[in-house]
């Protein structure tokens, strides 16, 4: 089986199984204890307090544990606010963050406070200048991830981290996927990430708030990590977590140099593969194992399922395989295709023969999954018929829509239009994503009382 989601965790790392086992006979004891055992523990803890810290490039001062990195976020937000509530309660973010940044600005929202979303552009990135245009008297924070997560284009922090500092605010800068490949470059302000993103523990977060920025801990107050991470230290996981985030860093250059090369054969060759595809983030900018592509015409969630049981575990950002039947967040925000997305995440030590694999099975995989659907096969279109004409696809999700729009486009003449009814949210998404793959003029919408119709113009 070849694992491809190293993005949503990466495997146990060799030195994080050593370390873990070892710190079990020797780091059981209160850490906070003056007898033997305690200072042992204590000893252990800030070692890697000091291995994280440098790794992270800050004083291990200013680092602390927390039980996940989406503790350490919500822990950051909050802290970071209530230490300027008198500057104010409006909170920046961009379109792409993680749940776990945009679930804290909700709550921002619901307690009174405003958020601004700044946008992306079709890679995935933010423009610094969006950011400083956000920024008013009463931003108490703003926050941006160092890299995304779904399609793993790197964001400008330098650049940003330079506008907040210029305007007093404090960045917060959501590290998870990047931190094991470098450093966070730039005048970030707080740091926060997740053990099992670098092939560390699950259970291990990393908060590093700098000298100098207001920070008020929230909740009940505990002597320990200096009472922003209340609870008793899982020290064998912290221990683990920071001798592998020392350890892939020392593997960091070559690996990515290596995987930089894999992902961008698969960036490379999948279009001439499979027809109808988009590969989707930046093509330079970006993390080295991800790749992010998505195609016309197929379930997502049963494109995921043929490719497991070829024995490829990838994941997708398309609607058909959530629960909400809502599209990712991050692919509606770029504005790119959604339905039959697929995104390859390579864990360090990927072969190159398991890539070569998988572009031999992709294709037939794809195909067997559109024929399932009833797709539009790359025939020529069928003779025009003269008239508009009206695809009822109500209560049928994606992608119906959209193959039922390729089935009859050919049937309208140039200059024509077809209306597609929809009730799927999906569908908004990708019949403007489809008319720009397909050259065709994506009019627009109107509400009508079973749903919504999509007007697309055909051109050619």
């Amino acid at each position: 089986m070849a694992y491809f989601d190293a993005a949503s965790a990466a495997p146990l790392h060799p030195v994080a199984r050593q370390a873990l086992l070892a710190s079990l006979d020797e780091g059981w004891a209160d850490p906070a204890r003056l007898y033997r055992e305690g200072r042992r523990a204590r000893l252990l803890l800030d070692a890697a307090r000091e291995a994280a810290a440098e790794a992270v490039g800050c004083r291990a001062d200013e680092l602390v544990f927390t039980p996940s990195g989406t503790r350490a976020v919500h822990s950051g937000v909050a802290g970071a606010l209530a230490g300027r509530r008198r500057v104010g309660s409006h909170l920046i973010v961009s379109a792409v963050e993680h749940s776990s940044v945009l679930h804290a600005a909700e709550d921002v929202e619901r307690s009174g406070g405003t958020v601004t979303q700044v946008p992306v552009d079709r890679t995935g990135a933010v423009d610094p200048a969006a950011y400083a245009a956000a920024l008013t008297a009463d931003t108490a924070l703003a926050c941006l991830q160092s890299a995304n997560h779904e399609v793993g284009t790197e964001q400008p922090v330098a650049e940003v981290a330079e506008v907040c500092r210029a305007a007093g605010v404090p960045l917060l800068v959501d590290a998870a996927q990047s931190l094991g490949w470098g450093k966070v470059p730039g005048d970030w302000s707080l740091l926060t990430a997740s053990a099992h993103k670098w092939g560390g523990p699950s259970g291990v977060g990393l908060l590093a708030v700098r000298k100098g920025v207001r920070f008020a801990p929230q909740g009940p107050g505990d002597e320990r990590e200096s009472g922003r991470a209340p609870g008793f230290e899982n020290l064998p996981a912290i221990v683990a977590a920071a001798a592998s985030l020392r350890a892939v860093r020392a593997e960091a250059a070559e690996e990515a140099a290596r995987l930089r090369e894999l992902t961008e054969r698969i960036r490379a060759r999948v279009p001439g593969l499979v027809p109808d595809v988009e590969v989707v983030g930046d093509a330079v900018r970006r993390l080295p194992g991800v790749v992010t592509f998505s195609c016309l015409y197929v379930d997502g969630e049963t494109l995921l399922h043929e490719l497991d049981r070829a024995g490829f575990s990838v994941s997708s950002g398309s609607s058909c395989t959530s629960s909400t039947l809502t599209p990712s967040h991050v692919l509606k925000a770029m504005g790119v295709l959604t339905e039959g997305n697929v995104r390859v995440s390579l864990p360090p030590g990927t072969p190159a023969e398991d890539v070569e694999r998988f572009l031999e099975v992709l294709p037939g995989t794809v195909a067997a999954v559109r024929e399932r659907l009833g797709a539009p096969t790359a025939t020529e279109p069928a003779p025009e018929t003269g008239a508009d004409l009206v695809v009822d696809a109500i209560g049928r999700r994606c992608p119906i829509p959209v193959i039922e729009l390729a089935k009859v486009i050919g049937d309208v003449p140039v200059g024509g239009t077809v209306r597609v009814l929809s009730d799927d949210e999906a569908a908004r998404l990708d019949i403007p994503a489809w008319c720009e793959m397909r050259d065709q003029e994506y009019v627009g919408e109107e509400q009508t009382e079973r749903g919504t119709a999509y007007l697309v113009r055909r051109i050619r």
